[in-house]
């Protein structure tokens, strides 16, 4: 029976390890691989009708955040097999990046494959999920991930800067999980971007829907404790500027995740709709239904809604101060040609 977690014993690997196994070169491609798999989780989607990318909907070269194509951009990893079962790989690098996060601030981030947030990891139950990490970041990182996994596979344990470690367990339950690091100070740490959406899915699956991803988040640009500017997807007011495109009559499954640090919980509300809530994803069926959810730090679920009428329609917390400081956005329904 093979180790259920491969780096027991050498549980930190070196760069000159790594270019021996040809994975010294795990760095990340910015917004191009977004929209590569953007188009690739298109596909995997063929039964629901997705509006394409608003022409002005791309980001900067040096954001290397695209919201709009994060929204719909699931990373399945790649699956091996290993002694005859099947593994699901995924390669996630830490480092440094800054963000234009409005015309007078930038600010330095933390984050996973050089976005905030980092890319939605997902996976089914049962699959053997296995994360290559490698730490290029200046400091100490880790990533936990929410869910069952051994003790090994917790996350815990700081990884150097140059260093690397491999993650592996079974993905259960299913649900809306999460990663993060895990190195003190973790609040530091999940501030300054450190943090991404795991989805498991169910075996059977669920409906077809029209899916995308909103984590909402927090910068503390000043180190006062506090945050100034929030977002929905890494960057302030970008769905304002940049509506999200539904089909009207077309079910919406949006996996929610709060990882705004430093506010104890805010809430979540959407205009002139109501949606079906499944909490933490770990229910097939629903149950409530609101136009209004009050979530914690880490708090995630789905929330299942379509538009009947055609027109823009806001979203965003309802504690105003948030909102009005970057954590707002639209939706635009459009008529199904």
């Amino acid at each position: 029976m093979s180790d259920p977690f491969l780096l027991k014993k050498t549980p930190l690997w070196n760069r000159r390890q790594l270019l021996k196994l040809g994975l010294a070169g795990l760095g990340v491609t910015g917004t191009a691989l977004a929209v590569q798999q953007f188009a690739q989780t298109r596909q995997l989607t063929a039964k629901v009708k997705v509006p394409p990318l608003p022409n002005d909907a791309s980001s900067s070269e040096d954001n290397r955040i695209s919201p709009m194509a994060m929204l719909r951009n699931f990373d399945y990893g790649t699956v091996k097999k290993d002694n005859g079962r099947t593994i699901r790989e995924f390669r996630i690098v830490a480092g440094n990046s800054t963000v234009q996060l409005n015309s007078a601030v930038s600010f330095v981030t933390w984050n996973f494959n050089g976005r905030v947030p980092g890319p939605t990891l997902r996976a089914k139950q049962g699959d053997r999920v296995r994360i290559i990490f490698l730490n290029n970041g200046g400091h100490s990182h880790s990533m936990h991930f929410h869910g069952i996994h051994p003790a090994e596979a917790d996350g815990i344990k700081p990884v150097r800067h140059g260093a690397a470690t491999i993650y592996e367990f079974d993905a259960e339950p299913y649900g809306v999980h999460l990663y993060h690091c895990h190195t003190a100070p973790v609040t530091r740490h999940i501030s300054k971007g450190l943090y991404g959406m795991f989805i498991v899915d169910p075996p059977q699956g669920r409906p077809p829907a029209d899916e995308m991803v909103m984590v909402m988040g927090g910068y503390d640009i000043n180190d006062d404790k506090k945050n100034e500017l929030y977002a929905f997807n890494g960057m302030p007011n970008y769905y304002m500027e940049h509506p999200i495109p539904i089909y009207q009559n077309q079910l919406v499954r949006l996996y929610l995740l709060n990882m705004i640090e430093f506010d104890a919980a805010l809430t979540f509300h959407i205009h002139a709709n109501f949606f079906r809530v499944y909490p933490t994803g770990m229910t097939l069926k629903p149950t409530q239904e609101s136009d209004v959810i009050t979530m914690g730090t880490a708090e995630r679920h789905i929330l299942e809604f379509a538009y009947p009428y055609t027109g823009k329609y806001m979203f965003h917390p309802h504690q105003d101060a948030i909102a009005e400081s970057g954590c707002m956005g639209n939706f635009e329904v459009i008529a199904q040609g």
